[in-house]
């Protein structure tokens, strides 16, 4: 006796599993693309460039870039924490100049007393130490102006942007203050373990901010406050405290970005970081973090930086004129703008 067993097909779901994720409405394609667009834009960038120039694709051409993106993605990750609670600072290429200054006139004269008959000198530690803490004060300070007067952020940090400006002519007497040493130099332009020493610096930064803002409650704080800040205060957050909090990391972390660049030059010069801010704020808005607070990653960030970068080197490889750069990332801040509010309406 025979038995015969019958198997029937079985088709596997759309909500099953197994399969992907059905997308049927032009929304549905514009919020998957959006998702990846700076990754796009990037390999995009890429290939144009390495179409157009023979040196891209170098390894030498490549740590360079990277060298370059490790100083803005110090100062891009502080603005982002800054534009996710809805604001803006404009001071960061200013505090990146006077901590880099300090830090290398303390390295390279101390702090004498005439009066006292006392010298003080500074080792390599306490003049780093001197010129985090320079940025991290001067952070502080934009932020109790803010959240005490109730100044707005784009005023108040473009107040210290002239402030700290003025500061570092006034410390450097307008003169470039060089031979910093071997040991402060290698910080910037150093190896370890094949990698630059920048690259290793701000890639600690931005795991740091990854933790910071995905796994803590500080990071929450941060997302609610620029989510709605009305909410967040009925709700017992300290809205004064974060914000505090998120403009002094901003500080501190462009002082990190001055040391770098002061490290490298082996020289600490009175106009550094002129216009650093508008290549942080490009990043930030690149990457995907919206304007208007509540609404980005650090990993966007990182990903703006680096476009932001490619596109430096490759107008400098293409022998662009220094005034039509000015120009090209101009019109990449103002298309990721409109980007960015295109997509906050859909």
């Amino acid at each position: 006796m025979s038995s015969k067993v019958y198997i029937e097909d079985q088709k596997i779901k759309p909500n099953s599993p197994y399969s992907p994720p059905e997308i049927t409405n032009p929304k549905q394609y514009r919020t998957y693309i959006a998702k990846f667009q700076s990754l796009i834009a990037l390999i995009v960038l890429c290939m144009a460039i390495g179409l157009l120039s023979d040196n891209f694709f170098t390894v030498t051409n490549g740590w360079n870039v990277m060298r370059q993106i490790s100083v803005n993605v110090c100062i891009s990750v502080g603005m982002t924490l800054v534009v996710l609670t809805g604001g803006i600072d404009l001071s960061v290429g200013s505090i990146l100049a006077l901590a880099g200054a300090i830090a290398a006139g303390l390295l390279k004269f101390g702090i004498g007393i005439s009066s006292l008959d006392l010298y003080i000198g500074f080792t390599l530690l306490g003049g780093i130490l001197a010129g985090v803490l320079t940025g991290t004060l001067l952070g502080t300070f934009n932020g109790w102006t803010i959240t005490k007067f109730n100044v707005p952020p784009f005023v108040a940090t473009l107040a210290m942007l002239t402030i700290a400006r003025g500061l570092t002519m006034l410390w450097t007497e307008g003169f470039p203050i060089s031979g910093l040493g071997e040991n402060f130099s290698f910080l910037g332009s150093g190896w370890f373990l094949g990698i630059p020493l920048p690259v290793w610096i701000s890639g600690v930064i931005v795991i740091a901010a990854m933790i910071m803002t995905n796994k803590t409650r500080l990071g929450r704080y941060i997302y609610a406050i620029g989510g709605n800040e009305s909410a967040a205060r009925l709700s017992g957050i300290n809205i004064h405290k974060i914000k505090i909090i998120v403009y002094a990391i901003a500080g501190a972390l462009a002082a990190v970005g001055g040391l770098i660049v002061t490290s490298r030059l082996n020289s600490a010069q009175p106009n550094a970081g002129i216009s650093y801010e508008l290549d942080a704020i490009a990043a930030v808005v690149i990457g995907g973090t919206s304007l208007s607070g509540g609404r980005g990653t650090i990993s966007g960030t990182v990903l703006g930086a680096v476009i932001i970068g490619v596109l430096n080197n490759g107008l400098v490889l293409l022998d662009v004129s220094p005034f039509w750069q000015q120009v090209v990332k101009g019109v990449v801040i103002l298309l990721a703008v409109i980007v960015d509010k295109s997509n906050s309406k859909n």
